[in-house]
């Protein structure tokens, strides 16, 4: 069983363990709810139906997410997993909004609650079997990176908020003769429609695009660096089809020096190697030249560089090359998220090196860095 197998499967029994729990437990407060006439009991088991309808969700998208690529769909279907999370959210913002509406009738034709011991025992083991549940998907959820599970486990933590509220409204009620029901059951329904706004909002997100994460960019780096020939390794950028699954690319710096055939052999062992020790596929890998036996162009690489990351927002610069018989000079510079004009930006780094330059044609590239906070 390979590394992916092994994921899905914990991720399927992790869901099916959430299924029987919500399950009994929404059967347990239903019929709870309906002989004490409580309205707060009876949205709180809906909320548990709508937990497993979740897990049935997850089920299915990550045995679709695990589909062999095809002409199709050469990069695979692991963004399914990302649409589940998102019919998830849908589902949990769907049932708080539902709890809402019934809510607000109570409080406006209130109806006397009736509970009993074995209510309020059946309520409290729910507080304390949803705590463990919630846990223990999310602890899952987090290690098989999974945000079905984890929008799951953050589901059912706050479930087990809401119950403890009901539980304390009936001892409310029992104490004082004070009904906090329907009022209770409002404020457990906007507690809801909030979280599958907040899932809804992350898991939109990613399916958007997010900067991939500083420390996987770092690590790839610092691979990519480790091999003698590269003098620097720039513009990483890396595409996420589904939890784990990335395809990249990414530019380096060497020798003027090497061969056609010693630049070959380099870039399939960097392929091979940030492959093996990362699971990223580098679909293309370009190539910067340096000059390195012309003691003018080193220095104009220095000259330039100085003049180029003393601009406000510039982050770096690369790939400078200085070909003196067609007085032409070519380099990339990375201009920060965090600039206010990016244009301004490189109209000033052009005006500046032409300047010092003023008889050499310039071929200035403007990068953006999609991994720089790493």
């Amino acid at each position: 069983m390979n590394k992916e197998q092994n994921r899905n499967r914990i991720i399927i029994r992790t869901s099916v363990i959430g299924i029987a729990a919500n399950i009994l437990l929404a059967a347990f407060k239903a019929v709870i709810g309906i002989t004490a006439n409580s309205i707060a009991i009876v949205m709180d088991a809906v909320n548990n139906i709508s937990d497993a309808a979740s897990s049935v969700i997850t089920i299915i998208g990550t045995k679709l997410a695990g589909k062999e690529p095809d002409k199709k769909h050469p990069f695979g279907y692991g963004r399914i997993e990302y649409l589940s999370a998102m019919i998830i959210s849908v589902i949990v913002l769907y049932a708080g909004i539902t709890a809402f509406v019934e809510s607000v009738k109570k409080i406006i034709h209130p109806e006397t609650p009736d509970y009993s011991i074995v209510s309020l025992v059946v309520v409290g083991v729910a507080v304390l079997v949803k705590i463990v549940l919630g846990s223990y998907v999310k602890k899952v959820g987090t290690k098989v990176n999974s945000d079905s599970l984890i929008n799951s486990g953050d589901d059912a933590v706050l479930d087990s908020v809401i119950s403890a509220s009901t539980l304390a409204a009936a001892v409310v009620y029992l104490i004082f003769q004070i009904s906090l029901e329907a009022w209770l059951g409002a404020i457990i329904a906007v507690v809801i429609i909030k979280a599958g706004l907040d899932m809804l909002k992350d898991t939109l997100s990613k399916i958007l695009g997010e900067r991939v994460d500083a420390e996987l960019a770092r690590d790839i780096k610092a691979t990519v660096s480790g091999f003698e020939e590269v003098n620097g390794v720039y513009d990483l950028v890396m595409h996420n089809y589904g939890p784990d699954s990335y395809n990249g690319s990414v530019h380096i710096e060497v020798p003027d020096t090497l061969s056609a055939d010693d630049l070959d052999k380099l870039l399939r062992k960097i392929q091979m190697k940030v492959y093996k020790d990362h699971n990223v596929i580098l679909t293309a890998i370009g190539v910067y030249s340096y000059n390195t036996q012309d003691p003018v162009a080193v220095a104009a690489r220095e000259k330039v560089s100085k003049l180029v990351t003393g601009v406000p927002g510039v982050i770096q610069m690369h790939g400078f090359y200085i070909d003196k018989a067609e007085k032409t000079i070519r380099f990339d510079f990375v201009v920060s998220f965090e600039a206010e004009d990016r244009s301004a930006v490189y109209r000033e780094v052009c005006e500046r090196v032409q300047k010092e330059y003023p008889d050499h044609t310039l071929q200035i590239a403007m990068d953006t860095d999609f991994s720089e906070d790493a």
